[in-house]
């Protein structure tokens, strides 16, 4: 009976992500955090939609941060979840990991999930923006936004002009929130 109770409190002690349901699409990757030895599984956002976008901290569009953490706090109760994904593709992020965090938890308090600089164009591209890129293209500049279903079947693809605040954005979320 000591060892089911043990083993009942080990399993309660495992992290999130050892307990995630599994999922069988272009989400099951487990990535690091930004600036962290935490690591997030995607399949923890099963069932939600995903409005992922690549940054930079050095960036014309930097500020779109502000905009991104607005969605995040108006929509992450509704079920979508924005996931911040650092890169130096265009030559504009910070070379340290703690300058980026710094940038993006500090300066723009960004709440939502930012993960370690990784890129996002081209043969070494994460396995998140290798998948977004075959379903689209890969992103052009800093701050390219993609809008995935939560049955993951569907990708929107937004250019960094495309402000968070944009009507045609909010429009693509309200839709796939329903």
């Amino acid at each position: 009976m000591l060892r089911i109770a043990t083993l009942c409190v080990g399993l309660f002690a495992l992290p999130t992500t050892a307990l995630a349901s599994t999922c069988d699409d272009f989400t099951n990757v487990e990535m690091k955090k930004l600036h962290s030895k935490e690591s997030i599984n995607f399949c923890e956002f099963k069932d939600k939609p995903l409005l992922i976008v690549n940054t930079a901290s050095n960036c014309g569009f930097t500020g779109q941060f502000e905009g991104l953490e607005a969605l995040h706090q108006e929509y992450k109760d509704k079920g979508l979840v924005v996931l911040g994904f650092p890169s130096d593709a265009f030559f504009q992020e910070e070379k340290d990991e703690k300058d980026t965090a710094k940038v993006c938890f500090i300066n723009y308090g960004v709440t939502f999930p930012m993960l370690a600089t990784s890129s996002v164009r081209g043969s070494d591209a994460n396995p998140i923006f290798k998948h977004l890129n075959d379903q689209t293209s890969s992103p052009n500049w800093n701050f390219y936004k993609y809008l995935v279903s939560k049955d993951r079947s569907e990708v929107i693809r937004f250019n960094s002009r495309t402000t968070p605040d944009s009507k045609e954005l909010r429009s693509a979320i309200e839709k796939m929130l329903k």
